[in-house]
C-alpha cells in the first residue's frame, strides 16, 4: 500500500468525520488507532497508551493550567478592566485615543492570557460599548477589537505556542521569545491603520469631551495608572524571574498564578465566585488540552511510523521539484481554509504530522514557521464566511452591529496581518533575533 494513498485515506477519513460534528480529539485518536490496527493488526492498540506515557514526561505542560488560571483570575475579578480605565483617562483627549487604547489593552490581557478568546470577551464587554457610547464607528470599533484579540495567541504567555512546542519538540521559551517582536509589529501597524485613518476621517473617532476631561485631575491619572499596571506588574515579575534563570518554565506559570490570586486578595475582587468560574474554565481548557495531544501523538506515531512523511517529502521535492517557498506557502494557504470550520489547535494537531517534519527538510526554521502558522491561524478567524471569531463578536456585540458589519470590518486588518507575514517571509531575522540573542547570552 502506498504511502500516498495511506495519507489520502487517515486526512480524508478525519474531515469526513469532522462534519459530524463530534469532538476533534476523539476524531483525530480514532483514526491514528483504526489506521494501526488496520495496518499492523491488534498489537498496534498500545501505540495510544504509549502516546499517553509521552505526555506524562512533558513537564512543561503542566504550565498551561497555571497560565490559563492567571489569565482568567485576572479577568474575572475585573482587574484587567482597569487596563481600560487607564488607556481612557491617559489617551482618552486625542482623537482616535480611546480606539489605540483598546490595542495597548489587548496586548497587555495578551500577555496576561494567552488565548484570544479571553481578548475578545474583554474587548467586546468592557471597550466595545463605552467606545460606542462616545459615537466611535462601529465598523471600525468592531474590527479593532477583533485584530487586537489575534495577538493573544502570538506573545507570551501564548498557550497555543506552549502546544505547537510539545507537537514539533521545540523549545516552548524560543517560540514566546519569537513572538514578541511579530506581535508587537503587528500592534504597531494596527495603531498606525487606526491613527491615519482617524486623522484622515475624523468623525469615525471624537475626542473625549472637554468638559469630561477638565473633571479628570492629575491625581486620578495617577490613581488610574496604579490600577492599571498591577497586571503588568505580575506579568513582568513572572517574566523577568524566568528570563534571568530564578525560575524554571514551570516555576515562573506557578508564580504567576499566584501573583494573581494575591492580586485579586490585595484588591478585594477574589470572591467565591470569581474562584470557582476561574478554576471552572481553567479545568476545561486544560483537559481540552490534554485531550489533543494526546490524540495528535497517537496520530503522528501511526504515520511517521508507515514512512509517509519521507515518501510525501520525496514527491514534493524530488519527483514534482516544487520550489520549498511555493511549498511553505501552500501549506499557509491550507490554514486558511481549514480555519474556516477548526479552531487553531485542531488545525495544528492534523497537519503537524505531515507539516512540521517537511518545514524541516525544506530548510526552513520551525521556531519561525510557528510564528507564520499562529498569525495564519488568526487570519482564518477573522476571515468570512466561517470564521471563528466573526461568530463570537457576533454572540457578544450589541444588536445595533449586524454580521455584515463585522464581516467589512475586518479586512483592512486582515491585510495589515498579510502584511506582518510577508515581513516575516522577507526578514525571518525579526522573529529569530530574540531567541538566538537569548540563546547566545
Amino acid at each position: 500500500m502506498s504511502s500516498e494513498f495511506i495519507t489520502l485515506f487517515m486526512f480524508s477519513t478525519m474531515l469526513v468525520l469532522l462534519v459530524t460534528g463530534q469532538r476533534v480529539f476523539g476524531i483525530i485518536g480514532f483514526v491514528g488507532a483504526i489506521a494501526a490496527m488496520w495496518l499492523w493488526g491488534r498489537g498496534a492498540v498500545e501505540m495510544p497508551f504509549n502516546a499517553a506515557f509521552q505526555v506524562l514526561n512533558w513537564f512543561p505542560l503542566i504550565t498551561v493550567p497555571f497560565f490559563v488560571f492567571m489569565g482568567f483570575i485576572l479577568s474575572e475579578s475585573g482587574i484587567a478592566s482597569n487596563l481600560y480605565r487607564m488607556f481612557h483617562i491617559w489617551f482618552g483627549s486625542m482623537r482616535g485615543g480611546l480606539a489605540l487604547g483598546t490595542i495597548g489593552l489587548m496586548v497587555l490581557i495578551s500577555c496576561m492570557n494567552g488565548l484570544s478568546v479571553a481578548g475578545m470577551a474583554i474587548g467586546a464587554t468592557v471597550a466595545l460599548p463605552e467606545l460606542l457610547r462616545r459615537g466611535y464607528d462601529k465598523r471600525m470599533v468592531t474590527g479593532v477589537i477583533q485584530a487586537g484579540s489575534s495577538l493573544g495567541i502570538l506573545v507570551p504567555p501564548s498557550v497555543v505556542l506552549v502546544l505547537y512546542a510539545m507537537i514539533a519538540r521545540q523549545p516552548v521559551l524560543q517560540l514566546w521569545l519569537a513572538g514578541i517582536v511579530p506581535g508587537l509589529m503587528m500592534a504597531g501597524l494596527f495603531s498606525l491603520y487606526i491613527y491615519l485613518r482617524c486623522r484622515i476621517q475624523p468623525e469615525l473617532a471624537p475626542a473625549m469631551p472637554e468638559d469630561e476631561r477638565a473633571a479628570i485631575t492629575t491625581a486620578d491619572k495617577i490613581k488610574a495608572l496604579g490600577a492599571g499596571l498591577l497586571p503588568l506588574a505580575v506579568f513582568g515579575t513572572m517574566m523577568g524571574l524566568f528570563l534571568t534563570g530564578v525560575t524554571s518554565l514551570v516555576e515562573s506559570s506557578v508564580v504567576g498564578a499566584t501573583m494573581a490570586v494575591l492580586a485579586a486578595l490585595v484588591t478585594r475582587r477574589l470572591t467565591w465566585e470569581v474562584f470557582q468560574e476561574s478554576t471552572r474554565r481553567t479545568l476545561a481548557i486544560s483537559c481540552m488540552f490534554l485531550w489533543i495531544i494526546l490524540a495528535a501523538l497517537c496520530f503522528s506515531a501511526v504515520y511517521d511510523g508507515l514512512g509517509a512523511i519521507r515518501a510525501i517529502r520525496g514527491l514534493l521535492l524530488d519527483t514534482w521539484v516544487l520550489d520549498p517557498w511555493f511549498i511553505l506557502i501552500m501549506m499557509l494557504a491550507s490554514f486558511l481554509v481549514l480555519g474556516m470550520f477548526l479552531d487553531d489547535t485542531a488545525m495544528l494537531v492534523i497537519v503537524a504530522p505531515l507539516y512540521i517534519p517537511l518545514v524541516i527538510t525544506l530548510g526552513f526554521n520551525p521556531i519561525w514557521f510557528g510564528i507564520l502558522y499562529t498569525i495564519t491561524c488568526q487570519i482564518a478567524y477573522i476571515t468570512p464566511p466561517f470564521g471563528y471569531n466573526l461568530f463570537l463578536m457576533r454572540a457578544m456585540a450589541p444588536p445595533e452591529i449586524s454580521l455584515s458589519d463585522i464581516y467589512q470590518s475586518i479586512f483592512p486588518f486582515v491585510m495589515l496581518m498579510v502584511l506582518t507575514i510577508v515581513i516575516l517571509m522577507i526578514f525571518p531575522d525579526l522573529a529569530l533575533w530574540l531567541p538566538n540573542l537569548y540563546a547566545g547570552r
